[in-house]
């Protein structure tokens, strides 16, 4: 008896020691969704108010991991709607300025404030979740994803590190197999919902399959969605340059 017990003991030993560690988990789902090397790529937006398109942008991405950190830089430039092109926004760290030409003034904004829709400033900059949130492992739970389909996840608790992110708290659902983002519940410092994201048709670019659209749902109005699609992927050098605030009056597109 004593020698089954002490076998059963070992057997649940080793299955806690290899129980995947919640920070871990994330930082994989981060290099899934993330580019390994500085890139660009354009994020489209469409948002729908009780199935009818109400409006629509487009802007593009310019990627780099800071060196010091790992946490992305990045400088949006706005393409479309017309009365918007050539307008900027830059992340550097947890600041988000936004430039406008025909002013010439850049000014801070919040990562918090609305973009497009149920989108909102923070969503379209690329973000390792690992870096501004802790993670703890609330278990495995079966899900249906963005297209109605099974997945086997892991359930994740994300806290803030800092205020300066764009989230109070996140729920997010990955993969067992893959660590590919499945879902996500955003949370203000309230406790309320903000909204639900679904990350799906997952295509192989720059060298891993990688979410290449994700369906927003505004918290309050589940009839009020948001669809951001990633296209035009390609590596590329992103100059030190263009991600200083000073540098922005100068930015021209290639």
């Amino acid at each position: 008896m004593n020698k089954m017990w002490m076998a059963a003991w070992a057997l649940l030993a080793g299955l806690a020691q290899a129980a995947p560690d919640a920070q871990t988990i994330l930082a994989n789902s981060d290099a899934v969704r993330n580019p390994g090397k500085s890139f660009g790529l354009i994020v489209s937006l469409v948002g729908y108010k009780d199935g009818k398109e109400n409006e629509r942008s487009a802007l593009a991405v310019y990627s780099r991991a800071d060196p010091n950190n790992g946490q992305f830089r990045s400088l949006l430039r706005f393409v479309n709607p017309a009365r918007d092109a050539g307008k900027l926004m830059l992340k550097n760290g947890n600041d988000l300025w936004f430039y406008d030409p025909a002013s010439k003034a850049s000014v801070p904004i919040s990562p918090q404030q609305r973009l497009l829709g149920q989108a909102s400033n923070g969503d379209v900059v690329t973000v390792n979740l690992a870096l501004d949130y802790r993670a703890a492992l609330a278990g495995e739970e079966d899900i249906l994803d963005g297209d109605r389909q099974a997945r086997h996840c892991y359930k994740l608790r994300l806290t803030a590190r800092n205020a300066g992110v764009t989230y109070h708290a996140i729920e997010l659902w990955v993969d067992t197999a893959g660590y590919r983002s499945r879902k996500a519940r955003f949370y203000a410092e309230s406790g309320g919902l903000l909204k639900t994201a679904y990350y799906r048709a997952y295509q192989q670019v720059l060298g891993q399959e990688r979410p290449t659209e994700t369906v927003i749902i505004d918290g309050l109005n589940p009839k009020w969605v948001t669809v951001l699609r990633n296209s035009d992927f390609a590596w590329r050098e992103v100059p030190e340059a263009w991600l200083q605030r000073d540098y922005l009056p100068r930015f021209r597109a290639e």
